[in-house]
């Protein structure tokens, strides 16, 4: 994460002096659940499990826990190294993918609409989706899943989703990425990896996306099995991972602006990354600059 903080200038004003690093924002994770791992202890205020239903916390792939750690863990296992970008902020887990990190649409709308029912009451203000299909899904699941996400979005909720792992190539961009209001994020291949496959625009409809790159590759953070393998964090790479990063940034700006809309932040991360060099199409407005955006 040290790696990941120095490419999008985490280390700032703002969260070195001012304290800024996500005290009483939540953020809702739809992905295969979240383990009970110490650096996030005390911060999960509820879990709910659409696919199999059942009452206790687990992530029986460890995607979402990994995916929880890059945006909300406190690194307190790796005494600070690992923490992720928001580490005093809120939880909310809601399981929509199965053991294989896989979820039909009937799992992922009921997550959304179970979001959209307690966002009040469980005061979410952002929402984390590292889940992406293809852009083929079939025409009417493709407007439902746009639709569900759209309707977070417009009741003031910052939405943020990947833009999936089908690329590199135009027109591959995974669903609901393709929303024109959704913040879209893409993995920046800031290691020269060869295994670059972040999802590049343009969409069906001709929307440039995705909107703004963050670090994906590489990334370690949460391993959901700390306990049975007697390691506290693991290596994953993919748009899933860089799209906690750019949420944890919103949570840091709502942390800081709570009254901020979220088209205001939406312009302001417009306004204020860094151009990359990279197309338009692979990098959107460019690449996350934690910095300019709280300034």
């Amino acid at each position: 994460m040290d790696r990941v903080k120095e490419k999008i200038h985490y280390w700032c004003e703002d969260t070195k002096k001012k304290g800024i690093d996500g005290k009483r924002v939540c953020t809702a994770i739809l992905d295969t659940g979240l383990s009970n791992h110490p650096d996030l202890k005390g911060r999960v205020l509820e879990f709910r499990d659409m696919v199999n239903e059942r009452a206790g916390m687990y992530d029986d792939s460890g995607h979402g826990t990994h995916v929880a750690g890059i945006l909300a863990g406190n690194g307190k296992l790796s005494h600070g190294k690992y923490a992720g970008i928001a580490p005093e902020s809120y939880l909310v887990a809601v399981k929509v993918l199965n053991q294989k990190g896989e979820g039909c649409m009937e799992y992922i709308e009921k997550g959304i609409h179970w979001i959209y029912k307690e966002r009040n009451r469980l005061h979410i203000k952002v929402v984390n989706i590292s889940v992406g299909a293809k852009e083929n899904l079939g025409k009417k699941q493709t407007e439902h899943l746009i639709d569900a996400v759209e309707m977070l979005w417009d009741t003031g909720m910052v939405v943020v989703v990947s833009a999936g792992n089908y690329g590199p190539g135009a027109g591959t961009v995974a669903v609901p990425g393709t929303s024109r209001k959704v913040i879209t994020v893409g993995a920046v291949n800031d290691r020269n990896s060869q295994k670059n496959c972040s999802g590049e625009g343009p969409t069906g409809q001709c929307v440039v996306k995705p909107d703004i790159v963050a670090p994906g590759y590489g990334i370690v953070s949460l391993n959901s099995r700390w306990m049975q393998q007697g390691v506290s964090y693991v290596e994953k790479s993919g748009s899933s991972m860089a799209t906690p990063v750019v949420a944890g940034a919103m949570v840091l700006l709502c942390s800081k602006y709570p009254d901020m809309s979220n088209v205001e932040g939406k312009l302001r991360l417009r306004e204020r990354s860094d151009i990359t060099g990279e197309k338009e199409m692979v990098q959107g407005w460019g690449m996350l600059n934690i910095e300019k955006l709280l300034k």
